[in-house]
């Protein structure tokens, strides 16, 4: 379980890095892919709604140190989709590319609520997602076609990254 758990916080930490360092520098991404977004769907989705929301806090947190946004904000909007995608643990075959990229096409959309929701709550400190501007629409194509990818290399890492492995009858 520990194994899991520091491998799951270090592939977070990883993707927080390469977001907020690498790909926030390139001139030609209108906006940035969330990998880590999918990071977490695949540990929520693989190991149920406490490893979900856990590394949705932490993923949350990575962000949240890298960034200049209000702290604590990454957190809780990663923390709601870790869980909630939890609840579906061991339900939803991820070995395929269609379930992937819709489950990346609806977090996207969730985390856009989110912050639109936020966003009326504390309107000095919370961006506004616009969903019907260019950036909102390439970051959800960018993810909705980069979710099955990180999905099938976090598959290549299943036995290290799996908590409970399920039993073959």
């Amino acid at each position: 379980m520990v194994k899991a758990f520091l491998t799951s916080i270090f592939i977070l930490l990883c993707t927080a890095i390469l977001e907020s360092a690498i790909l926030s520098n390139m001139a030609f991404l209108p906006s940035i892919p969330d990998l880590s977004l999918s990071c977490v769907l695949y540990f929520s989705i693989q190991n149920g709604r406490l490893m979900g929301e856990t590394t949705g806090f932490i993923s949350g947190l990575f962000l949240d140190f890298l960034s200049s946004g209000p702290f604590g904000l990454n957190c809780l909007v990663r923390t709601g989709i870790g869980y909630i995608t939890g609840l579906f643990n061991k339900t939803i075959n991820t070995d395929g590319i269609i379930i992937p990229a819709l489950m990346g096409l609806l977090a996207t959309i969730a985390k856009a609520l989110f912050l639109f929701v936020l966003s009326y709550l504390y309107p000095t400190s919370v961006m506004r997602y616009n969903p019907f501007s260019w950036l909102f629409l390439f970051e959800l194509c960018a993810n909705v076609i980069l979710t099955p990818i990180v999905f099938k290399f976090l598959g290549l890492l299943k036995k290290v990254l799996i908590l409970r492995p399920e039993s073959v009858a």
